[in-house]
């Protein structure tokens, strides 16, 4: 399993992305997506160590197509620059919290969380964040988790959400408009020996919020 590769690959793709470059070097891709598979494979074996609901995951459950959706975009390169692989008990598509690993040259990250959560899903996680804030703070705050994930969303609202006191002294969980963490990650991170276990302490590390926010969207999956 060589990563480098992959990176590589990705770098040549975004420097000649067009149908007649892609076809000519479709062999290779294949064999990136392979070796993607298996990295997926690896990873899964480990995450399942810890979290057991990811056991009889897949990794062509967890992968997406390289195609991009240009329809009403302004970009027209037919094709994504990264790839990425998203391991979730409940599959990619669910709002629950699952582990993602995106490989993309000068933009790997290891994340995780729920986007895009429908707006009464993501009313009740902000309402068991502030009923919980002790647990949450606990989890959050922690500095095992603190030295991945220093924040929590990727987007935030200016002002606290209507319903909730404006005095609340910890907004920053509050106004998350998705519950996500990333940890960003240097190319040559997968090319020490002992990557995979590192990329699994940092899916460890991001367990427990995960456990907080699922234990509520689950209700609604």
């Amino acid at each position: 399993m060589n990563i480098s590769e992959i990176i590589e690959f990705l770098k040549q793709l975004a420097a000649n992305n067009n149908r007649i470059w892609f076809q000519e070097h479709k062999a290779e891709y294949l064999h990136v997506q392979e070796m993607f598979n298996e990295l997926l494979a690896a990873l899964i074996a480990r995450i399942a160590v810890f979290d057991k609901s990811v056991a009889h995951v897949r990794p062509q459950d967890c992968t997406y197509r390289i195609y991009r959706d240009i329809r009403f975009s302004s970009d027209k390169s037919p094709y994504k620059r990264h790839i990425g692989g998203y391991i979730n008990a409940k599959g990619k598509k669910s709002n629950h919290c699952g582990y993602y690993i995106h490989l993309e040259p000068g933009n790997c990250m290891l994340a995780g969380g729920s986007w895009c959560l429908p707006a009464n899903v993501l009313k009740a996680v902000r309402q068991s964040v502030y009923d919980n804030i002790d647990e949450f703070r606990a989890i959050v705050e922690a500095p095992a988790f603190r030295r991945y994930f220093p924040v929590i969303g990727e987007e935030h609202l200016k002002t606290l959400p209507k319903g909730f006191p404006k005095d609340f002294p910890y907004p920053q969980y509050l106004c998350c408009k998705d519950y996500s963490v990333s940890y960003r990650v240097s190319d040559n991170f997968f090319e020490v020996p002992d990557f995979l276990e590192q990329t699994a302490e940092v899916f460890r590390q991001m367990k427990p919020f995960a456990d907080f926010t699922n234990f509520t969207i689950d209700d609604f999956e």
